[in-house]
C-alpha cells in the first residue's frame, strides 16, 4: 500500500524512498516531508527503511492505532548496528543493500527511487533495474570519520573508495545547502570532474508555521537582543556545538 491523494498535479508516478534509519533526526524529517508532499502531488509512495521504532517516530510514520502505516516498509532491523562500539559504517551499508534488495524484490512499476544519506545501495539498483535514481547527500560520510590511526585508515580505505564510486552511480545527485554543494566538489574531486555537479535542494520549512513565526517575531522585536544563534542540533560531538558557543559567547546569545 503506499500514500494516495485525490489530487493529482502530478502525473501518478509511483516513487520508492531508501531510507537508513527512520528516527527522528533532522534529516528523517526532511525526508518524511517529502514523502508527505509527494504524496499530496498524487505520487503513489512507498519508504523502504532498515530502521523504525513506534516508540520513538514523528507522528506521521504511525496511523490511528500506533501502528506503523503501511507504507512505510522496514527491512534489515535485525542486523547489529555495530560490534562493542566499532564497524558503524558496514553494518549500516550491510542494511541499507539489505533494504535495497527487498525494494526490489518486492515492489513493482516504480517509476524513481530517491535514496537517502547512504549511498552504497546505488550499486545493487543500478545493477538491476533501470529505474531513475536521485541521491540526497548531506555530507560526505568519509569526512566524518576520524583517521588517527593507522588501522583507523585502513579501516576507512575501502568504505571511502566505495562511496566514491557509488556516489557517482546516481542518475541525479541532491545536496541540501551550498556548503555542502563545495564540500562534495573538493571531496569527490574525480566526479566532479566529469560533470557530476550535485544540485541544491534545501531543507523544506513548515508551510503552516511560517504565518505564526513571523507574528511572533514581529510583535516580539523590540525585546529580541540585536544579535542572537538559534541552534537546532542532536549535541553530537562532530557537529561543534561547544566550539560555535565559545566563538559566539562575547556577542550573542544562544538561544
Amino acid at each position: 500500500m503506499s500514500i494516495e491523494s485525490p489530487l493529482q498535479v502530478l502525473p501518478c508516478y509511483k516513487v520508492a524512498i531508501l531510507h537508513p534509519d527512520l528516527g527522528i533526526g533532522g534529516a528523517e524529517r526532511l525526508i518524511l516531508d517529502a514523502a508527505l508532499e509527494l504524496g499530496e502531488l498524487g505520487c503513489r509512495v512507498v519508504l523502504y527503511t532498515g530502521y523504525h521504532n513506534a516508540t520513538r517516530c514523528f507522528e506521521e510514520t504511525l496511523d490511528r492505532g500506533r501502528r506503523r502505516v503501511s507504507w512505510i516498509k522496514v527491512h534489515g532491523a535485525w542486523m547489529p548496528r555495530q560490534i562493542s562500539g566499532h564497524f558503524h559504517a558496514p553494518f549500516a551499508y550491510a542494511r541499507a543493500l539489505w533494504t535495497a534488495a527487498a525494494l526490489l524484490l518486492l515492489e513493482r512499476d516504480i517509476d524513481a527511487i530517491i535514496v537517502d544519506q547512504v549511498s552504497a545501495p546505488l550499486v545493487l539498483l543500478r545493477l538491476f533495474s533501470s529505474i531513475k535514481i536521485v541521491f540526497y547527500c548531506h555530507y560526505p560520510d568519509m569526512l566524518l570519520a576520524k583517521r588517527d590511526s593507522w588501522s583507523r585508515r585502513l579501516y576507512r580505505s575501502p568504505l571511502d573508495l566505495l562511496e566514491q564510486l557509488t556516489t557517482g552511480m546516481a542518475h541525479k545527485i541532491l545536496v541540501n545547502s551550498e556548503y555542502t554543494r563545495k564540500t562534495f566538489a573538493r571531496t569527490f574531486k574525480p566526479l566532479y570532474r566529469i560533470g557530476l555537479h550535485p544540485a541544491i535542494l534545501y531543507p523544506a520549512v513548515g508551510r503552516q508555521s511560517t504565518p505564526s513565526l513571523e507574528k511572533r517575531t514581529t510583535s516580539n522585536r523590540s525585546a529580541m537582543p540585536s544579535k542572537y544563534e538559534i541552534c537546532l542540533s542532536k549535541h553530537e560531538d562532530r557537529e561543534y556545538i561547544a566550539f560555535s558557543c565559545a566563538r559566539h559567547a562575547n556577542n550573542t546569545q544562544i538561544i
